[in-house]
């Protein structure tokens, strides 16, 4: 899986931390991301309604709206097919607006 610059920064941050694991939390291995330790994180964060499928639909809008052809997010999503990755990529009205203001 290829990774930005920043998401490999914070795993060499990481290493050394855990023998088999990237990220610990008092000195455990992190095996599930939805427990009590990240819902307090939440609270902490003032978000609400949060839901972890949703940040697969907010990095694939944010890629297409950079530009990042459908067909790349095919692969780096997983995705078996194009209409999946259609499905998860939600564009801004903003960044819809600037082609409609193309015809002009």
């Amino acid at each position: 899986m290829p990774l930005n610059a920043e998401a490999i920064l914070v795993l060499k941050q990481q290493m050394g931390k855990h023998s088999s694991r990237a990220f610990i939390y008092k000195g455990l291995p992190v095996t599930k991301a939805n427990n009590h330790a990240w819902r307090k994180a939440l609270v902490r964060a003032g978000i609400e309604d949060f839901r972890w499928h949703g940040l697969r639909h907010t990095w694939v809008s944010w890629h297409v709206q950079q530009g990042t052809p459908l067909h790349v997010l095919q692969e780096l999503g997983g995705w078996s097919s194009y209409a999946m990755v259609r499905r998860y990529a939600h564009l801004s009205v903003k960044h819809l607006a600037e082609h409609a203001d193309g015809l002009c």
